[in-house]
């Protein structure tokens, strides 16, 4: 289907064409491209081909360092830009397959390019959304009786980020200094985090002509402003953060570090793979209600690599498994009036499912340090150690479909001696 030869099982289909921001060593200054097979297909070079009814006065968009300009476009925008990369791409389009010399100009190899942060990211916000998760946590600390909340089930919980310490896949992770109180009868303490660990999230960008403070998105059009995923590791420190959650919630536990796969894979790439959303009980309020299939069938993997060793995998899920939408998720979080800006990134929170092998944190596969995980190499983990690189990967399998994520992976380095 196209003239870009894409190897089998390569995670950058025909089909898929996500967005990226990369870089090369002979043209260090940043630019959009697209994933397909083995290469990519530098925007910036081909900017002038954007000359469709809506693109035509936009096309200093595809020169930017960032996918901001494009993702604040409304969404008819970013249509008309995936056909027109398919329309270029397609074997029976000669513009860029007969041109040797611009084809030369827009072809990189991706083995020959750095990623960046795809967007420049004004807020970030974690949900909390995955009922098996929210229900596995509870159940540890507060009993099975007690596991969940008594908002949970009515609202998407979340809390607001860190948008500073968002860094893109590969980007080493340092291990946090913080108090901690290791025994519930003395007093705390201060040193490097014992029980470093991750989450397995996926999370979407804000995009479209989105309202201003105070007008909230409807969720009617709640779709106009969901522009793509990726694959993302919300890092926690959980001794750090059992000590200061109590009263306000997530701080210091969380923001040394989220780590995002570097490509943004379309709202439009992913429709083949939607399914039945997750059955809620009791009905949402009616401003959360919605019957459109707006989950996926996105598989999910996480390995543990340590130091010079070989990775293991130690946890496959799914994010079908989440119990509120990203539709809901905006649209709760901006029923306030809160207004949200293109390039926000919201996240899932946790994706755990109901086996064990599908939840998605070490507190939950070790249950709180009590069953400790064997890796390949024979070592166990009850939480992460230094020199740990942590994988996760995400992927659309399907109809003779597959749309991956990439990889996104970051490498626990050790705390700062203070």
């Amino acid at each position: 289907m196209s003239w870009v030869n894409i190897p089998a099982q390569s995670n950058f289909s025909f089909e898929n064409l996500p967005y990226g921001v990369f870089s090369t060593p002979s043209e260090p200054q940043h630019r959009i491209g697209v994933a397909i097979g083995d290469h990519i297909l530098d925007l910036s070079k081909i900017a002038h081909l954007f000359d469709g009814t809506l693109l035509a006065e936009h096309q200093a968009v595809f020169q930017q360092t960032y996918l901001n300009g494009l993702m604040s476009l409304p969404r008819a925008c970013w249509v008309e830009a995936r056909n027109t990369i398919s329309s270029l791409l397609s074997k029976s389009n000669p513009k860029l397959r007969d041109s040797t010399e611009l084809r030369s100009k827009c072809m990189v190899f991706q083995s020959e390019a750095t990623m960046h942060l795809p967007a420049k990211i004004g807020d970030y916000t974690d949900f909390y959304s995955s009922l098996d998760h929210a229900t596995n946590v509870g159940t540890m600390f507060r009993g099975k009786d007690n596991a969940l909340m008594p908002n949970w089930k009515y609202i998407p919980v979340g809390y607001h980020g860190r948008a500073s310490s968002v860094v893109v896949s590969g980007t080493p992770i340092r291990r946090p200094n913080g108090q901690t109180k290791p025994v519930d009868t003395e007093p705390p303490k201060f040193g490097p985090c014992r029980l470093m660990d991750f989450e397995l999230e996926m999370a979407f960008f804000v995009g479209g002509v989105t309202p201003s403070m105070g007008q909230p998105i409807n969720m009617k059009n709640a779709e106009e402003h969901i522009f793509g995923m990726v694959v993302m590791n919300d890092w926690s420190a959980r001794d750090i953060q059992k000590w200061e959650y109590v009263p306000l919630g997530p701080f210091l536990g969380k923001n040394m570090g989220t780590s995002i796969s570097p490509w943004v894979v379309t709202m439009e790439a992913l429709k083949p793979f939607a399914v039945d959303n997750y059955k809620q009980d009791p009905a949402p309020f009616q401003y959360l209600q919605h019957n459109d299939k707006y989950t996926f069938d996105v598989k999910l993997n996480v390995s543990i690599q340590p130091e010079g060793g070989q990775p293991s995998t130690v946890c496959e899920s799914n994010l079908k498994y989440l119990y509120w939408t990203m539709k809901q998720q905006l649209v709760h979080h901006s029923i306030s009036g809160c207004n949200m800006n293109p390039g926000d990134l919201l996240a899932s929170g946790t994706i755990s499912g109901p086996e064990p092998s599908s939840f998605g944190s070490m507190l939950e596969l070790s249950w709180k340090g009590t069953k400790p995980l064997k890796l390949e190499d024979g070592t166990e983990r009850k939480f992460l150690k230094d020199g740990d690189t942590v994988i996760m990967e995400g992927v659309c399998e399907g109809k003779g479909i597959r749309i991956g994520f990439g990889a996104v992976t970051g490498k626990v380095v050790p705390a700062l001696e203070l």
